[in-house]
C-alpha cells in the first residue's frame, strides 16, 4: 500500500485499486475509488462549486506489530507502518496502516468507520471472515464491477433522511431501503446521523441500503466507481447547509407556490376547469393554481391539446390569470407508437432502449415507450414541443409525471440510457426530465420556474421541483406514512414536497368515514410546504367508452373541490383556505430561508431542538418554520391529540391559548375543525 499526495487530495494506492479522499466543500469530504486506470468522470449530484478550504494531509510512522507472534525470534514481523490523515474543518479521515478508513470530528470522536472483518494487525482484531470494508467486485464478461461498502454500526445511532419511502417509520435505523425509483418511492440516498454527521452516496445505480444493528451497507449491483460525500456539523443544520451546497439549493419558491392548489382526477374539459375556478372565485376563495390533468392531450408523445375539449386554451389561460390562477399542466414522458413525434424520437435515439424483449415500457391507454430524460437531445426536443404547444399560451407551471420513470415491470436490467446502462444510472432519470423544463424555461426569460414531480434525486432541488408523494391509498395509515414520508424527503434536500390531500386512490366522497380522513388531511395540507387538493375519488363515473380520432379517453373521478364533501366539512375547509392566506408571509421567509441555506421550511423536532434528546424520539409531530410546531391528528375519531413540546422554549396552544413549558408531553383539543398547533415562544403569529 501506497499514498501519494495529489495537491489538496490524499490517494492511497493498493494494488490496482486506488483510493481518493478530498476536501468537498466546509467541514467535507468526498470519497471515491476505482480498479480502472482511469477514475469514472461522472461527477452525478456533485457537480456544484464548493467553497474553497484549508485542509491539510499529514503522514505518520507508527510501529506495527502482528500479535499472532511474539518473542525474538518473530521480530521480523516488527515493523513500520503509515497513518494518513487528511483534516478539513470538523472532519477528519483517518487511513490506518491497513488501510482502513475512519471518520472523526474536530473533537477527535469517531463519526463512523468502515466495518472490516479481516486479520488487523494495529488494533489486534483478529477475525478471519475476509470481509472487508469496501469492494469493487468485477462482474465477469463486462467492464462493469459489483460495489458493497461497509460500515460500523452503533448502538443508539439514528437515521433520517434517505427520500421517500412508504412505511411508518421516520428513524431509518434498522431499515433496508432500495435504492430505486417506484411510484410513490423516491430514492435520494442522504442520511442524516444523529451522531454529528450526513452521508451521501453519490451513485444513482440501482441497489440497497441497510442501516442494520450489525453493520451498514450500502450497495449498488453494476457500477464503475465508489464515490460518496460525508460530512461533519455541531447542528442538523450545519450538516444540511453542508450538503446543499454540495448538491445545489432549491430556487425560491415562486409567489404561486405559497397558496392552494386545485386539482383532481381529471377536468375533462376547458368548460369544467374554468366553471371550478370560476366558483371558487364567485365563493371569494383563495386560489393560487388549477391543474390541467393527464389525457387532456391528442395522444401521448404529442405533448399538445385535444382541440374537442380544449379548444381555446389562450383564452381559458387568460381569465385564469385575471383570477390570479397560474395554469398547471400535465406532461408524461411516455411516446404512444402512433404519436406523430415517434418516429423522429425513435430515430434521434431520443427513447429508453430494452436490451432483450418488447420494447414498450407501458400499455396503459395505449402501446408507449419513455422517452430518454438523460438525453440532452431528448430533453431539448420535449421542451421544444412544450413551448410551442402550452408555453406559447402563457402556461409556463408544468407537472412532470410519471417521472421515477414507471415501469412496468421494473426490470432495470433491461433498459439503456443515453447516460448508460439503466441498472447503473436509472436514478438520475427525474433529475434529467427537470432540468429539461428548467433550462427551457430559462433560455425563455423566466426567473420563476417550478415544476411538480413525482419523483426526484439528489440536485433534483436545484431545478425548481415540487415533489409529491405518488399515488398513494386513502386511509389514515397512509397519512402517517406520508408525514414521515414527506419529513426525509425535506431532510435529503428536496425541500418542497407535497401529497395529494385525503390519498389518490380510493376516497368515496358521500362516505362520511373517508370525509373525516379527507379534513383532517386538509388541515395537514395547510402546513405542508405546498397546499394542494388532489385524487381519484372512486368509484368513477359510469359513461361509455369514448374514442376521440381512434384514441381512448379517459373518464373522471368524482367531485374533487371544497365544497364537495358536506356543508360542514366546506366551513372547515374554507378555514384553512383562508388560515393558509394569513400565513403567507411566514411560509415565504420560510422559503426564503430554503433557497438561501438549505434548511427545509418542513423537519423534524430534533432540526431545531438537537439538544434535546426526547426530540429525537418525536415522529408524529414536527416544526413548519422556525416557530410552528404542528401535530396532524391521524387516527380516525380522534378529539385529542398529545403531542411532546420540546425543553428549551415555552410553548402557546394557538387555539386555547395556553401556555406550557417546554420538555414534556401534553394532551391537547382537537375537534375535527382543529389540528394542534403549537407556536414557539408566545411569538406573535396568528392561526386560529
Amino acid at each position: 500500500m501506497d499514498y501519494i499526495q495529489d495537491g489538496k487530495r490524499l490517494v492511497v494506492i493498493n494494488g490496482t485499486e486506488k483510493l481518493w479522499i478530498e476536501p468537498w466543500g466546509r467541514d467535507s469530504l468526498r470519497v471515491r475509488m476505482t480498479k480502472e486506470a482511469n477514475m469514472d468522470a461522472n461527477d452525478w449530484a456533485l457537480t456544484e462549486k464548493v467553497e474553497e478550504t484549508d485542509s491539510e494531509i499529514k503522514f505518520t510512522e507508527t510501529d506495527v506489530t502482528d500479535p499472532w507472534y511474539a518473542g525474538e525470534e518473530w521480530a521480523q514481523y516488527h515493523q513500520k507502518g503509515t497513518v494518513a490523515t487528511l483534516k478539513n474543518g470538523k472532519i477528519t479521515a483517518r487511513v490506518n496502516e491497513e488501510g482502513w478508513l475512519s471518520f472523526l470530528n474536530d473533537k477527535g470522536e469517531v463519526l463512523t468507520e468502515e466495518y472490516w472483518r479481516t486479520r488487523d494487525r494495529i488494533n489486534r482484531y483478529c477475525v478471519p471472515l475476509r470481509v472487508t470494508g469496501r469492494e469493487l467486485k468485477p462482474i465477469q464478461g463486462s467492464s462493469d464491477y459489483a460495489l458493497t461498502v461497509r460500515f460500523e454500526a452503533y448502538d443508539g445511532e439514528k437515521i433520517f433522511g434517505m427520500g421517500q419511502y412508504q412505511e411508518k417509520n421516520l428513524d431509518k435505523k434498522g431499515a433496508c431501503l432500495e435504492l430505486c425509483h417506484r411510484n410513490s418511492q423516491a430514492s435520494v440516498p442522504f442520511m442524516l446521523s444523529n451522531r454529528g454527521y450526513g452521508f451521501f452516496w453519490n451513485n444513482p445505480a440501482i441497489g440497497t441500503a441497510t442501516f442494520a444493528t450489525n453493520k451498514t451497507e450500502w450497495v449498488a449491483k453494476s457500477t464503475k466507481k465508489m464515490d460518496y460525500f460525508i460530512t461533519a456539523g455541531d447542528t442538523p443544520a450545519d450538516i444540511e447547509e453542508n450538503y446543499s451546497a454540495a448538491t445545489g439549493r432549491t430556487p425560491m419558491m415562486p409567489e404561486f407556490g405559497l397558496g392552494y392548489w386545485q386539482c383532481k382526477l381529471r377536468y375533462r374539459t376547458q368548460d369544467e376547469l374554468l366553471a371550478v375556478a370560476r366558483e371558487h372565485k364567485r365563493r371569494g376563495l383563495p386560489m393560487d393554481a388549477i391543474v390541467v390533468d393527464f389525457f387532456h392531450w391528442t395522444r401521448q408523445g404529442d405533448f399538445k391539446f385535444e382541440p374537442r375539449d380544449w379548444p381555446n386554451p389562450k383564452a381559458m389561460v387568460d381569465e385564469l390569470k385575471s383570477m390570479g390562477i397560474e395554469t398547471v399542466v400535465s406532461v408524461w414522458p411516455t411516446i404512444d407508437e402512433k404519436s406523430e413525434n415517434f418516429g423522429k424520437m425513435a430515430s434521434n435515439g431520443w427513447l429508453v432502449n430494452a436490451d432483450r424483449g418488447n420494447g414498450n415500457h407501458m400499455t396503459w391507454m395505449g402501446n408507449t415507450v419513455f422517452y430518454d430524460a438523460t438525453h440532452p437531445g431528448a430533453q431539448k426536443f420535449v421542451w421544444e414541443k412544450c413551448k410551442e404547444n402550452y408555453y406559447k399560451y402563457g402556461i409556463k407551471c408544468f407537472w412532470l409525471d410519471e417521472a421515477e420513470p414507471e415501469y412496468g415491470p421494473y426490470d432495470f436490467d433491461n433498459y439503456r440510457y443515453y447516460a448508460g446502462p439503466a441498472i447503473q444510472c436509472s436514478n438520475v432519470y427525474p433529475v434529467g426530465y427537470a432540468k429539461g423544463f428548467y433550462d427551457g424555461l430559462k433560455a425563455e426569460g423566466e426567473k420563476d420556474v417550478l415544476s411538480l414531480v413525482r419523483c426526484a434525486w439528489a440536485g433534483s432541488q436545484k431545478y425548481g421541483v415540487l415533489t409529491w408523494s405518488g399515488d398513494i391509498y386513502s386511509s389514515f395509515r397512509s397519512m402517517r406514512e406520508q408525514l414521515q414520508a414527506g419529513l426525509n424527503m425535506c431532510l435529503a434536500g428536496i425541500p418542497w414536497w407535497t401529497s395529494d390531500i385525503g390519498g389518490f386512490l380510493g376516497g368515496v366522497i358521500t362516505d362520511e368515514k373517508f370525509r373525516e380522513l379527507l379534513v383532517r388531511w386538509f388541515e395537514w395540507g395547510c402546513f405542508c410546504p405546498v397546499f394542494r387538493m388532489h385524487g381519484e375519488r372512486s368509484p368513477w363515473y359510469e359513461r361509455e367508452e369514448e374514442f376521440i380520432n381512434g384514441v381512448r379517453q379517459l373518464t373522471s373521478g368524482q367531485d374533487n373541490e371544497v365544497w364537495s364533501f358536506g356543508e360542514e366539512n366546506y366551513e372547515i375547509m374554507k378555514k384553512f383556505l383562508f388560515i393558509r392566506e394569513n400565513l403567507r408571509d411566514y411560509i415565504r421567509e420560510g422559503m426564503k430561508t430554503a433557497s438561501e441555506n438549505g434548511t427545509p421550511i418542513m423537519r423534524p423536532v430534533f432540526y431545531d431542538f438537537f439538544s434535546d434528546k426526547e426530540s429525537w424520539n418525536v415522529e408524529d409531530e414536527y416544526m413548519f418554520g422556525p416557530d410552528l410546531l404542528v401535530a396532524p391528528v391521524m387516527e380516525e375519531g380522534a378529539v385529542e391529540r398529545e403531542l411532546y413540546l420540546p425543553e428549551g422554549a415555552s410553548w402557546k396552544d394557538a387555539y386555547t391559548g395556553k401556555i406550557y413549558e417546554g420538555g414534556r408531553r401534553i394532551k391537547v383539543p382537537a375537534p375535527l375543525d382543529i389540528i394542534p398547533v403549537m407556536i414557539k415562544d408566545c411569538k406573535n403569529i396568528k392561526v386560529y
